[in-house]
């Protein structure tokens, strides 16, 4: 519990909502000023429409792909809990002898010794969830993946990729605005939902909210300024 009685959130959701904006905003930022660095080259037959095309089609593609990748992720560690628990289940029947030592190897590591270690060991014993849980936890470091996972990761990376793709479109369906303009409100909007973004996991994981914000933050402005330079060497050619 957090110290102001609310629940944390799961680290998952948490990872999957900062991956799937952040991705979102960094890829289609960088085509966007990618395509505003070749449009101020002579010659150039970049306009806002292509623009605008370029961005939603990269924020459908990118909100597909960046979904379907947390599906098969999940789904896949989700299997291998599976796939492990089962053989947990079967050594501790078949084998008992070989898992109670992996448990005072794992005990030993905790402190526990001589008496109070064979103690603890019966105990475990007496509990065979809890003496899986254990094994599943401390020897062979996974976490429990419930069925729904994948669809969950899914929906969450998906929608978060959408909400960071649309944040520096914004400008561009603005035509009074010059694509250069455009570009600009677009670097400063993503900055700020970019600085949000570490806002919220200073938030959650109680770290310092300027370090985690200005790090994302520089993060995701540098990457999606790559595109502004290929741009504009693109467009000179």
């Amino acid at each position: 519990m957090q110290s102001n009685g609310e629940p944390h959130p799961h680290p998952t959701l948490l990872s999957d909502f900062i991956l799937g904006s952040q991705d979102g905003l960094v890829n289609v930022l960088g085509i966007l000023l990618g395509l505003v660095a070749a449009s101020v080259e002579p010659g150039s037959h970049v306009t806002g429409l292509i623009i605008i095309i370029a961005g939603l089609s990269a924020l459908g593609a990118e909100a597909l792909a960046m979904g379907a990748v947390a599906y098969t992720s999940t789904y896949s560690r989700l299997q291998l809990y599976g796939s492990e628990r089962e053989r947990e289940i079967r050594e501790m029947r078949e084998v008992p002898e070989l898992e109670r030592e992996e448990v005072r190897v794992i005990l030993r590591g905790w402190g526990f010794e001589g008496a109070e270690l064979e103690e603890m060991l019966r105990r475990i014993e007496e509990k065979p969830k809890a003496w899986l849980d254990l094994m599943m936890a401390f020897e062979l470091n996974l976490s429990y993946v419930p069925p729904e996972a994948p669809r969950r990761s899914a929906l969450l990376v998906g929608s978060a990729t959408i909400l960071g793709s649309i944040v520096p479109l914004i400008p561009f369906f603005f035509q009074q605005l010059s694509l250069v303009n455009a570009a600009i409100i677009a670097t400063i909007l993503s900055a700020f939902l970019l600085f949000g973004i570490g806002y919220y996991e200073a938030r959650v994981t109680s770290g310092s909210i300027w370090r985690s914000g200005l790090r994302i933050t520089v993060i995701g402005l540098v990457s999606g300024f790559a595109g502004l330079v290929i741009g504009h060497f693109a467009g000179m050619l």
